[in-house]
């Protein structure tokens, strides 16, 4: 079973990420790692602190010359940035210095402090920023690189970014990562690139926030993956609550989803036909799973994050100590973060796809992953 746990807070020493269930053999490189979390930083809009971040990382355990030895992964992400928070967030008792007591809406942080009875909303705020998905990128590597052994593959791009969309049917292909990561916005559609900077920079003179949605697309997933007999193997389901742990991510859909609601069934579905040795759809409406199982079309998803939460004009709130109105603390923060969070998504997909993987096909080696997987799909054919 592949399984992953990170621990860390946003300005703390590190992030640390371990990533169990890797078969033995998979090659896992310090500079792919890099690479990864370089792309997490990309996208017009992002903040001051995206250009002091460096991601100072060191494999700890797991990889023995460049390949995995099938015991547990291990990674840490240091923060360059420590020493100027080590009173501040130092694990040995005493008090902080700066209490912050006005919770932001749309944070996790009053909902958080009720929860854990504090008054200093840093408690919460370290743990729930999105800096946690640096940790995430390291599982998220670790599932392209075992996804690549058996020929799948996961792309994200920007389809909105406040009111500006892309076109209806801009699509990419597998070999289109780079062109997306060479956009300020990761826009695959370069004529929408202009509007969507505009946009972010009129919200960063009004010193405001835009969301966005960014769209997945996962290649090569064989017929057959996830299942229909349990509420949690349901592919679909698993897909949508990764999706949904991404910070800021409110709404996830599949396929064509909410247009799909509002047509009658004659236009919902994908007919089947059968051409060149294989069952084949006349349409992509479901985006690639039905009944909680990938149908061997590619696999398309969308996820909605919402406006940043941190405003740089903020928003009321109320201290929580004395009760009276007062506006909300600021912490640095980012104008549109939609870009980059597509990144995440795709390392949130990929890390569902190769779980599924590892647990249809199994393999304490990726020869024996490879092999089975071959079988499979030879078998397949066969039907």
């Amino acid at each position: 079973m592949l399984r992953f746990l990170t621990a860390g807070e946003s300005h703390g020493p590190g992030l640390v990420t371990i990533v169990e269930g890797l078969p033995a053999g998979l090659e896992i490189r310090s500079e792919g790692l890099a690479t990864q979390l370089g792309r997490r930083r990309l996208g017009f809009g992002r903040g001051r602190r995206m250009m002091i971040e460096k991601d100072e990382l060191e494999i700890l355990a797991g990889v023995r010359h460049g390949r995995t030895l099938g015991s547990p992964l291990a990674v840490v992400i240091r923060n360059t940035e420590w020493a100027r928070w080590a009173e501040e967030m130092s694990p040995e008792p005493g008090d902080p210095k700066r209490v912050m007591a006005t919770p932001r809406p749309g944070h996790a942080d009053l909902a958080g402090m009720l929860k854990y009875d504090t008054h200093d909303a840093r408690d919460i705020l370290e743990r729930a920023s999105a800096r946690e998905t640096a940790a995430r990128t390291v599982a998220g590597y670790a599932a392209g690189q075992l996804l690549r052994q058996v020929d799948m593959s996961v792309l994200s791009h920007v389809v909105s970014i406040g009111s500006i969309s892309v076109p209806v049917g801009t699509a990419p292909g597998p070999g289109d990562l780079e062109a997306i990561d060479d956009s300020p916005v990761r826009v695959f559609a370069r004529e929408t690139e202009g509007a969507m900077t505009e946009a972010i920079e009129q919200a960063k003179a009004n010193r405001d926030t835009l969301g966005g949605v960014v769209e997945i697309l996962a290649f090569g997933a064989p017929a057959g993956l996830g299942s229909h007999v349990h509420w949690d193997r349901r592919l679909d389901s698993q897909l949508a609550g990764a999706l949904m742990s991404i910070q800021g991510i409110k709404a996830v859909e599949i396929g064509d989803g909410l247009a799909s609601a509002a047509r009658p069934g004659s236009e919902a579905h994908d007919e089947i036909g059968f051409a060149g040795r294989q069952f084949v759809r006349q349409s992509d409406r479901a985006g690639g799973l039905e009944g909680g199982i990938s149908t061997g079309q590619t696999l398309r998803m969308r996820a909605a994050m919402k406006p940043i939460s941190t405003l740089m004009r903020p928003l009321k709130s109320v201290d929580v100590a004395t009760k009276e109105p007062a506006d909300a603390f600021r912490e640095r923060s980012d104008v549109c973060a939609v870009p980059a969070a597509g990144v995440v998504a795709e390392q949130m997909v990929a890390y569902v796809l190769a779980a599924e993987v590892l647990r249809k096909f199994g393999g304490d080696t990726v020869a024996d992953l490879v092999a089975a997987v071959t079988a499979y799909r030879t078998r397949l054919l066969a039907f």
